[in-house]
């Protein structure tokens, strides 16, 4: 770049507009999509494991790829989805069960998801050891509480076939989220349902000692899901895939990022909810990171895509269980296209 005293100098000679000009051919341009304007929905709030998309839109990662990128909390995964086929979003983080149930139940209205974040899924159940549950069958009779558009409350009917109880002998408890672990350490409810690395360490915030939480895996129960991925809409897709691309290579950098320095990215989180706490949250990350990030899988092939006879199991076992009419082909689901090349999708150990 041109410093202020060559630019006195050259004004000397030539005309403004042609050094103008002249430093405009020295400067950077993006490397793809343009200052394409991106709307981006989590699906819960601004926590540890959504660090990857905020320390990538804080250091500038989505602007050096042309993209104008803003970031909203959200509302659960089914909120997500519906925000994005609307067309209010144009990009969000969801549970791909999520956008299974409702592209099946809304044709036409296509969401696909182009980057797999969470290999390994969350979804859970917890109660503490003193209500005697020990098994699923001990479920029946008894009082589950949680949001109605919690993931892991949504894919409770699958998690019901998959264990042979009959999902209509639990009763359900709908809460607000900020009461559902509360609501379990009073026995309000029997148990509750929720992601793994948040339920577990809300009931610690609560003073519930590990020791004496009681949690079921829904993956240990032949539930081999994935779990949360980027998602785009169909039209945004079509109008702009070099943003979908430009998109999945800075988010690809923020994990990356946020797995050599998690302090750090839980700084940034901070940045956008002043209110969290951050020890908890920087816990919440590195639990998430080990348990649903970091798999064998990944770890061998790189983060971000799927095998897709995993995934077509999956959305079987996801159609029996939710009894949806039809039975989506992972294609109607998912796209690799638009994935950086495996090798530069490999992370730390």
């Amino acid at each position: 770049m041109f410093s202020l005293k060559t630019l006195r100098s050259a004004a000397t000679r030539w005309s403004l507009a042609a050094v103008l000009a002249l430093a405009a051919t020295q400067a950077p341009t993006p490397a793809s999509a343009d200052e394409i304007g991106i709307k981006f929905t989590l699906d819960w709030k601004f926590q540890g494991p959504t660090a990857a998309f905020l320390v990538a839109a804080d250091k500038g990662f989505y602007a050096e790829e042309g993209l104008d990128v803003s970031i909203d909390s959200g509302n659960g995964s089914a909120g997500a989805v519906t925000r994005v086929a609307s067309g209010a979003y144009q990009m969000g983080f969801a549970d791909i069960n999520a956008l299974v149930d409702f592209n099946a139940k809304n044709p036409g209205q296509s969401v696909k998801a182009v980057m797999m974040a969470y290999d390994a899924p969350p979804f859970s159940l917890f109660t503490l050891k003193k209500n005697g549950i020990e098994s699923a069958e001990d479920l029946v009779g008894r009082k589950l509480g949680a949001p109605v558009f919690d993931a892991s409350y949504k894919l409770f009917p699958a998690f019901a076939h998959e264990t042979g109880i009959d999902e209509k002998a639990v009763e359900r408890v709908n809460m607000d989220p900020a009461l559902r672990e509360t609501m379990l350490v009073q026995g309000q409810v029997d148990f509750i349902s929720g992601h793994f690395f948040s339920s577990m360490l809300d009931l610690k915030s609560k003073g519930v000692k590990e020791e004496d939480i009681k949690y079921f895996l829904y993956a240990d129960y032949g539930m081999d899901f994935y779990g949360n991925a980027v998602i785009a809409s169909g039209a945004f897709i079509a109008e702009h895939p070099a943003a979908v691309a430009a998109f999945n290579r800075a988010t690809l950098r923020g994990w990356k990022d946020i797995i050599a320095d998690p302090e750090g990215a839980i700084e940034i989180v901070a940045k956008y909810d002043a209110l969290i706490e951050k020890s908890l949250e920087l816990e919440r990350l590195k639990l998430a990171l080990k348990v649903n990030v970091l798999t064998p899988y990944v770890k061998e092939h790189g983060i971000g895509d799927v095998v897709e006879s995993r995934l077509k199991n999956s959305i079987a076992q996801l159609a029996l269980a939710y009894g949806l009419e039809t039975t989506p082909e992972p294609a109607a689901i998912w796209t690799s296209e638009f994935l950086p090349p495996a090798e530069e999708r490999m992370l730390a150990k």
